[in-house]
């Protein structure tokens, strides 16, 4: 379908008056003052109080279980496990989606929900969970992916044979994919070469580091109608996927959304919710669930952990003639890793001729991953960007230089195919060269690292509607979650189209009943791709007003133009008219002609790939292996940055979380395969103590593809991080990190290490 923004992109020439500006958050005052509503804030009279039973054993058979006794408590008004759940094949989507919400078979990880209680109190929901009895057979489990792959490992699945692998034995298999992406010739490219660097790496599984726990609230009604309040990412896929699990048709479920208290990603996937419905129907009571914050960490999903080799060759005039990769990836239980980002990512800023990547997923006894930030990228780009500075030092070339020789730019066709239009890669890394903290010494005692970093962004099944009121103010609905100041960026879009103060639009968060299918809030897709339908809108509502006021001053319509926010006469010809504003049009027409509204939903491509440099530096303790990050600046093209300090706080935000994962974050399992650090008490997160204030320098490249310019920006953030700070402690001590998180105690090892060889830099 035809829409009035398909020939229109944006125009660098545009006299801009609300875009580029900062205005105030219009939800600010409610989010500090706490009025605003999360998802635990929501309440319904005569809720039951969800809990949830969860495996003590990362891989067991359940042999029985028996709910009588908690059946019985008195204030107990529902129990259910796998029997309510539909039957669903194995290892298909909704098989394993039913089976991570509720254990069938086995239990396939410490955490891993095998029964649930809805009860008129809290006190009594715990207690009925004590009571049901569990039958379990222990199985041996394995963690590490690497191990899973063994040919001794314990099998999760006999059903699971790895796609993409030529294989005769048809046995089962804890790989669940095989993935091969090659460009050119591989072993040409390492013979040209006059530097050949190889080094392996590993990273653990780490937590998004949300600070809302999940909470909803589901009402079952007698008709078979389905009410649920969540704090989701993506209200419309829980819509679908709950209506596959749970045999619901999907115009009976109406997701609706909560307030979001983070999310990166972790918030994609949900949790308590089919439990909630299921206890709601079973009970004919609404029951809300709010995981706690150890449920959290034991029961949701984490970043998938990694270990792979890189290996790269370059002239001695800095051409990278070789990238070469093998890469193994952890998903939990069950697929879903979205580990192909990485090869389609890894080397992808640059113009390489000859590449080469295997990549595996591999299921393991533990909680099954989620998105994050750039989901499976960053991990990877650790490694790549290590690699790249060995060969610059080997070379004796500056880090900056040597990625600038080798910068893929406008034009540039991608090894996952696409052709970029105007990007801005090349502009970032010149940007840095020419920063003030990249020219200034670095301090005694201190290492300077840099690092670039890659996104795809995209784009995706959007729908929106903008309404006029009769007094000429804006109200928009939109289908996609507000998990980082989206709806001020969409209202100043929307005014700056309609010419309006932006104080005269408000963005709605609609829930699944009121809008077509919005894809998830995720991958820096949101304000993007809402932008170009809600300007679709715009313009929509716009070619209205115009028709209005033809018809007031009983002109052609050719004959009324639309500027700052006014219908005005194309010319002095059409006649002396005093100009409309739209308020005025909306004050006389919409009573007798209806509301004048737009509404679009679109497949929205174009989104155009960002990019970012990193620069930091650390200083290492000798005695402790402690490692602090002592200055950090960000470059990074946002396309038009559209609200400045929104986009501040995005590139902020995701230094400081790469900063965590660099240096501290991650799930340590014991030997019996239990979360040990299930708790902020126990998993180090940053704190404000932790990192410097982060620089922030904002290159425009402009998106031609947009109407207003812009790109994605909160993936691309956290993509080099973890490698700026590697090189940085590389350059600090002398010694090369190949373990995430580089935690004080690894740190240390490779410190006295180095002394004992002798090779000690610092």
């Amino acid at each position: 379908m035809a829409t009035i923004l398909e020939e229109s992109g944006f125009d660098p020439n545009a006299d801009l008056k609300i875009v580029g500006t900062n205005p105030v958050k219009h939800d600010g005052l409610d989010k500090v003052t706490g009025r605003a509503k999360f998802g635990a804030d929501a309440f319904l009279p005569g809720m039951l109080v969800g809990k949830i039973l969860r495996s003590p054993h990362a891989h067991a058979i359940i042999k029985s279980i028996d709910t009588s006794k908690a059946e019985a408590l008195p204030g107990v008004k529902a129990v259910i496990t796998r029997d309510d759940f539909p039957e669903k094949k194995q290892g298909t989507g909704p098989g394993d989606m039913t089976r991570n919400a509720m254990a069938r078979e086995k239990a396939l990880y410490d955490g891993h929900p095998v029964a649930a209680v809805a009860a008129t109190s809290e006190k009594a929901a715990k207690k009925a969970l004590k009571l049901i009895e569990v039958d379990y057979e222990v199985l041996p489990h394995v963690i590490d992916p690497v191990e899973a792959m063994q040919p001794d490992a314990p099998i999760l699945h006999d059903y699971m044979r790895t796609k993409g692998a030529e294989t005769d034995e048809d046995k089962p298999t804890n790989v669940t994919e095989r993935m091969v992406t090659q460009l050119g010739d591989i072993d040409e490219g390492f013979e040209e070469a006059d530097v050949i660097v190889e080094q392996s790496f590993d990273s653990k599984p780490m937590h998004q580091g949300y600070i809302e726990p999940q909470g909803c609230i589901a009402d079952y009604s007698e008709d078979g109608q389905v009410e649920l309040w969540c704090c989701t990412q993506a209200p419309f896929v829980y819509r679908d996927r709950l209506s596959a699990i749970l045999d619901i048709d999907c115009n009976k479920i109406n997701v609706q959304q909560s307030e979001l208290g983070g999310g990166f990603g972790g918030k994609t996937g949900f949790y308590g919710e089919p439990i909630a419905i299921l206890l709601s129907k079973k009970a004919s009571r609404s029951v809300k669930i709010v995981l706690s914050r150890i449920e959290v960490f034991r029961g949701t999903g984490p970043v998938s952990g990694t270990s792979y080799t890189i290996k790269m060759g370059c002239k001695k005039d800095g051409t990278i003639t070789a990238a070469q990769a093998e890469m193994v990836f952890q998903s939990g239980p069950y697929t879903g890793s979205m580990y192909f980002n990485a090869p389609n990512a890894m080397f992808t800023r640059y113009d390489l001729k000859n590449v080469d990547i295997v990549a595996y997923e591999v299921v393991s006894n533990r909680q099954k991953v989620n998105s994050f930030r750039a989901p499976c990228v960053p991990q990877i780009v650790f490694g790549v960007e290590g690699v790249i500075d060995e060969m610059a030092k080997k070379i004796e070339m500056d880090p900056l230089d040597f990625r600038l020789k080798n910068a893929a730019g406008d034009g540039h066709t991608t090894i996952y195919g696409d052709t970029w239009g105007p990007v801005g890669f090349i502009e970032t890394i010149k940007k840095a060269k020419e920063c003030e903290h990249y020219n200034t010494p670095v301090k005694e005692g201190e290492g300077r690292g840099i690092s670039t970093g890659f996104w795809f962004n995209r784009g995706g099944e959007t729908a929106a509607s903008l309404n006029l009121a009769p007094d000429g103010t804006v109200t928009i609905a939109i289908g996609t979650a507000d998990v980082a100041g989206s709806r001020i960026s969409i209202s100043m879009m929307a005014a700056e189209e309609l010419g309006i103060p932006v104080d005269q639009v408000r963005v709605k968060m609609a829930d699944t009943n009121s809008l077509g299918f919005n894809r998830v809030t995720a991958g820096s897709r949101t304000t993007f791709s809402v932008g170009v339908v809600i300007v679709d809108s715009a313009r929509q509502c716009i070619a209205e007003l115009r028709s209005r006021a033809a018809e007031i001053w009983d002109v052609p319509e050719d004959g009324v133009v639309f500027e700052e926010g006014k219908c005005r006469p194309a010319s002095s010809n059409v006649g002396d008219f005093e100009p409309l504003s739209i308020n005025d049009i909306c004050k006389q027409t919409t009573m007798s002609h209806g509301a004048i509204c737009g509404h679009a939903e679109m497949n929205v491509t174009g989104a155009g790939p960002g990019f970012a440099v990193n620069i930091v530096d650390t200083k290492v303790d000798e005695k402790t292996g402690r490692a602090d990050v002592t200055r950090y600046t960000v470059i990074q093209d946002v396309g038009k940055a559209i609200h400045p300090q929104q986009v501040e706080g995005q590139i902020q935000g995701g230094a400081i979380q790469g900063v965590g994962w660099a240096l501290n974050e991650e799930y340590i399992y014991g030997e019996d395969g239990r979360l040990q650090n299930a708790g902020f008490l126990d998993y180090r997160m940053p704190v404000a103590s932790d990192v410097p204030m982060v620089d922030t320098i904002m290159v425009e490249v402009p998106n031609p593809a947009h109407p207003f310019g812009l790109r994605g920006v909160g993936e691309v953030p956290v993509v080099p991080t973890m490698a700026a700070v590697g090189n940085s402690i590389n350059d600090a001590i002398g010694i090369r990190p190949t373990s995430l998180p580089m935690s004080p105690p690894k740190l240390l090892e490779l410190i006295e290490q180095a002394k004992a060889d002798g090779t000690y830099k610092g």
